[in-house]
This record gives structure tokens, sequence and C-alpha cells, in this order.
């Protein structure tokens, strides 16, 4: 990870500007017909020009053949080893969604599913329901007024499309649970089950919680069922302007990308933007007030994970024709990259490495790279590396960090 006592010691003030464009999922595998992954298959006219006029690498998210989840990959993009910094989708959900997160809650991550008649799953993401569904689902569940311990409050409230976030509060509760969603469909959802003796009670508290919740939803359909995952408490991480002096702003449409950001100590920067130009205009409008500007793209990563190539293609092309409208707010440096690759052909995360552009007119050291894509990638003059020296490299270059030593 990034050493944050020593870039404590050498963070100096400057009027520069740093952009970190997260295209989620960004990297993947050649097609068959022909050899060309999403990225270098896409029209990326804009990308290719930066290529030029920056340098390429790419990063591992944790390590080398470790396939990283969402929360584990912005962490090491953010500076914060995921490995020492583990945080649960649960919290990340629920701080990205605006909740107040207590010392005494455990929060879990919600999926809406689809059981067939023997209980197993047949549909992980019950048809992707709208986020009005899911609303009223929640809404249901809570009007049950499901009965568990006295001293123990359970709060749901819906996210976006299929995923909710249930937050049970109380003194001893704790987080070390495994997830009850198999992953996989043909398969019954499975018990919460705990880590370590601490975490006992709170498992079965979430066991006579869902059992009681599939008893509301049972006739409902397609979400007649739910899983829940990343069970965690709030970590307490270190904070973004304290460890890097920037002013930092989150410009991100899934609550959850938002949470993990927030939890870092990033302005969760609310708007009403859903195309990747509006967050571009977002960021536009507040400009002024930051230092830092962290801005999510989602639908590479679901495209992917719907094994679409062509949909994960036109979200890249989506991107590179909005970047004029960002780059016309002239970030001093812009770094594009994803938070882990999502190959199309393998409809799931991977543990390969990660495409990375850093553009920096001022400071960069050109490779002479004509395009951006995963082979350009793999040659380009940053090399290979892990994600969590993306921040300093970013500071560096935004000529924020002083000389170390005499």
């Amino acid at each position: 990870m990034a050493d944050f006592d020593l870039l404590r010691t050498l963070v100096q003030p400057a009027q520069t500007k740093i952009v970190l464009l997260v295209m989620d999922g960004l990297g993947g595998l050649p097609r068959a017909e022909d050899d060309r992954t999403e990225l270098e298959a896409a029209h990326t006219p804009h990308m290719d020009r930066l290529a030029r006029e920056g340098c390429l690498g790419q990063h591992y998210p944790v390590g080398i053949g470790i396939t990283s989840g969402s929360g584990p990959g912005h962490l090491g993009l953010f500076g914060y080893d995921p490995l020492k910094y583990e945080i649960g989708r649960g919290v990340l959900e629920a701080v990205g969604i605006g909740f107040h997160v207590t010392p005494r809650d455990v929060c879990a991550r919600g999926n809406f599913c689809t059981l067939d008649d023997q209980g197993r799953i047949i549909d992980r993401r019950a048809g992707r329901i709208s986020t009005e569904e899911c609303a009223r689902l929640v809404h249901k569940l809570n009007n049950a007024h499901i009965k568990l311990d006295a001293d123990v409050e359970v709060f749901v409230e819906p996210v976006q499309d299929y995923r909710f976030v249930v937050v049970m509060r109380g003194d001893g509760l704790a987080g070390q649970i495994e997830d009850t969603d198999p992953q996989r469909v043909g398969a019954q959802p499975l018990p919460a089950r705990a880590r370590d003796a601490a975490s006992e009670r709170t498992a079965a508290l979430f066991n006579r919680w869902i059992a009681q919740a599939l008893e509301v939803i049972r006739d409902e359909h397609p979400a007649n069922g739910l899983t829940l995952r990343g069970f965690a408490k709030e970590p307490g991480l270190p904070k973004f302007q304290d460890v890097y002096g920037l002013r930092a702003a989150a410009i991100a449409v899934y609550p959850m990308y938002r949470g993990v950001a927030a939890l870092v100590g990033m302005a969760r920067i609310d708007h009403q933007a859903r195309t990747v130009q509006e967050q571009f205009e977002v960021a536009a409008r507040i400009w002024p007030d930051y230092d830092f500007f962290f801005i999510h793209v989602k639908y590479t990563d679901s495209r992917g994970e719907d094994g679409n190539f062509a949909a994960k293609q036109a979200v890249i092309e989506e991107v590179d024709a909005a970047l004029p409208a960002l780059l016309a707010l002239k970030p001093d440096v812009l770094i594009i990259t994803g938070d882990h690759s999502t190959p199309s052909q393998l409809r799931s995360h991977s543990w390969h490495p990660v495409p990375l552009l850093l553009w920096a007119p001022a400071t960069a050291r050109r490779d002479g790279s004509t395009h951006f894509g995963e082979r350009a990638c793999a040659r380009g003059g940053l090399g290979t590396f892990h994600a969590r020296d993306i921040m300093p490299l970013a500071l560096a270059h935004a000529q924020r960090l002083q000389k170390f030593g005499a």
C-alpha cells in the first residue's frame, strides 16, 4: 500500500487537479474472431490521443492471480492495501445510500433473487427488478414487523435495482459472518455462518430475520427470495484529506461506490446524472471546490457480467465520446483505469491485470504508445504494478509531493 506516514511528510499544497476516471471491470480478454478485447475493439480516438501524449501500464488490484471484488478493487485504487483494510460490502452499500452507520451496527448487502419450488436459486438478481420494485418489497418487509430480540433494531433500506441493505444495531454484535449467496444458480441460499465465537449470536439473528423475511415475500415474483453478502462493521479508515492533503469528491451513480469513497473521506456529491456526459457536467459544476475527482462508470462491469461483448464495447465508446467535456476542464493529471477486469467471455470478475492510462501534460514521460488497450498497456512505460501505488504516482505528477531526503 501507499506508505501513509511517509506521504504525510511529503505532501505539499498545489493548485493542481487530479481526475481518477474508473471504468468498472475495464479489463477484458480477446475474442476469437479478431483477437481483440472490448477496449481494443472500441473506437476510442480521444483515449488513443491521450495514450500518445501520456503513458500506459497495468495494475493488479489486490495481488497476482487474485480476483478482486469491487470494494477491494477501489480501496487499492485509493491507495489502501485491500488485504489490510478489508471492508464488507454491507457497510459500503449502507454508507453509499447515506445511512448513518454507528459502531453498534452490522451491515449486510442484500440481493432479491428468484427461487424455484425446491428453494433453489434460478436467478441471482431476480430479473434485475427495478429500484421502484425493490423499494416496494423493502416497504413490505418493514411493514411485516419481523420480530428479533428486544435489544436489537433492524433497518432495511432499498439501494438500487435488486439490491438492498440490512443493518442490525445492538450492543455486542459482530460481523465475521459468511455470505448466504452461493454465487451460482441451482443451489439453495446458504445459512449465515459465524466465522468466530463473537459473531455467533449475530449470525443467528440474521438467520431468524431471513426465515421470517422469506415468509413475507414467498408469493412475490420474480423476487421471492433473498441472499445476504458482505457482513461488516464500519472500519474507521484513514482519510484522504489527512493522508494526501486533497479535497476529494466522488461522482458515482451506484450507491456502493459512493459508499467506499465516503469511507475514505471523499465528499459524496448528490446528483441526478445517469449518463457519462452528465457525470462530467457534474464535475464541471463542482470543479472549483475540489482537488481530486473520482468519477465512476458502472456499466462496463455490468455488460461484462452479462457476457455482452458489444455492449461493454459500446460503454467504453460512450466514455470516449464524452471525454472532450472532461478535458475542457484542463485537469493536470487524468488517470483512466478500472477496479478489476470483467471479461465478457467469463461473465465475471477475473484476476487479469487492469489497463491504465496516465495523462499529465506537464510531467508525463511519453512511452511511444499509440492507442489504449490491454496489450499496449502491457508494453507501456509504467510497467505492471500494484493498484495501491497509483495514488503516489498521481500526487507526484500533480507536483504535490516534496523531495524525500537531502
